[in-house]
């Protein structure tokens, strides 16, 4: 990874992969984030529904972006962040999200930094893309 500060516009400055998702992550991430839609943890629900099995929560992999926004900054140097979600994220995906360097730039009285974020999987699928800001100590 590249710092930040002297990181060149495009530079990739933040990586994060994460193991594979599984059942038990699906579980776990129900009862922590209070979504308890069962597309994502009834196998025949998600039959039912005219799925071939249970799918992560797109905001999970949103989380997985917001872990690697905190791994490079203090989460109160978060100014924003959005994602548009792209696809579905299946059991078995390692998701990898990235951070790139679009600007730097002064607002408020402090040096900013504007984001490309992305989530693919292992066969880079992308599944989420977006966009943050952060402050940063020059």
């Amino acid at each position: 990874m590249t710092d930040i500060r002297t990181a060149e516009k495009g530079a990739v400055i933040g990586r994060l992969t994460t193991a594979p998702i599984t059942r038990h992550t699906l579980a776990l991430y129900c009862g922590a984030s209070g979504d308890h839609n069962p597309i994502h943890v009834d196998i025949d629900f998600a039959r039912a529904a005219g799925m071939p099995d249970v799918f992560a929560h797109g905001m999970l992999s949103m989380a997985y972006l917001g872990r690697l926004l905190t791994d490079l900054v203090p989460q109160t140097a978060l100014r924003s962040f959005s994602t548009r979600f792209t696809s579905i994220t299946q059991l078995g995906a390692a998701i990898t999200c990235t951070a790139k360097l679009l600007e730097r730039f002064k607002e408020g009285g402090e040096d900013r930094a504007r984001l490309e974020l992305s989530a693919v999987d292992q066969n880079n699928d992308v599944k989420l893309l977006g966009e943050a800001v952060v402050a940063y100590s020059n």
